[in-house]
């Protein structure tokens, strides 16, 4: 209400200036345009760094190899021993890729089911679609933040065939390191 009333007036005495003839006239507050000395003290206190610092990124420790990898039984197969394993499943229909954190939980995922990557194929199952998948799969990685993931096929026999290649080629190609780092005991 308040506001309404004082741009009412301001609309007032603006016409009255128009109506005399001498108009308005906008002018700066500042003389120049170069900084003040005094703001540039006032910007230093900005860069004083707070003696206490509690870090929240849970995937601090992994980005700087520094987080434990559980490594399981020398027995199991696969190891266990990664922070970020990508997993590619094929089925008669679908193809799957995801990214599986060492917690269990699917961090990033892409399929064939997904309208946005099927209605680009001609079969949801082969060589092309593994390749479609790897590349959405590398950029989802790379937005998230995972530059390094662990890649082993779950069946050896599998490991030499043309869609896993293609598939491990297009992830590679898409930014996303199929090795991960070592981790650094300190």
């Amino acid at each position: 209400m308040a506001l309404r009333r004082w741009t009412l007036e301001l609309g007032t005495v603006a016409k009255g200036f128009l109506r005399a003839g001498q108009g308005i006239r906008f002018s700066s507050a500042v003389s120049s345009s170069a900084p003040s000395v005094a703001n540039e003290l006032e910007s230093t206190e900005n860069e004083i760094v707070a003696p206490d610092f509690t870090n929240r990124n849970p995937r601090n420790l992994e980005q700087l190899a520094l987080a434990r990898k559980e490594r399981g039984w020398k027995t199991t197969w696969p190891t266990q021993e990664y922070w970020h394993r990508l997993r590619l499943k094929r089925t008669q229909h679908h193809v799957v890729a995801y990214v599986e954190h060492c917690s269990g939980r699917i961090v990033v995922s892409a399929s064939t089911r997904e309208w946005a990557i099927k209605k680009y194929l001609h079969r949801t199952t082969g060589v092309a679609a593994c390749v479609n998948v790897g590349r959405v799969l590398a950029q989802r990685c790379l937005e998230a933040g995972i530059n390094f993931v662990d890649f082993q096929v779950l069946t050896p026999w599998e490991k030499n065939s043309e869609t896993v290649k293609s598939f491990q080629n297009a992830v590679s190609e898409g930014g996303v390191v199929l090795k991960e780092e070592q981790r650094i005991y300190g």
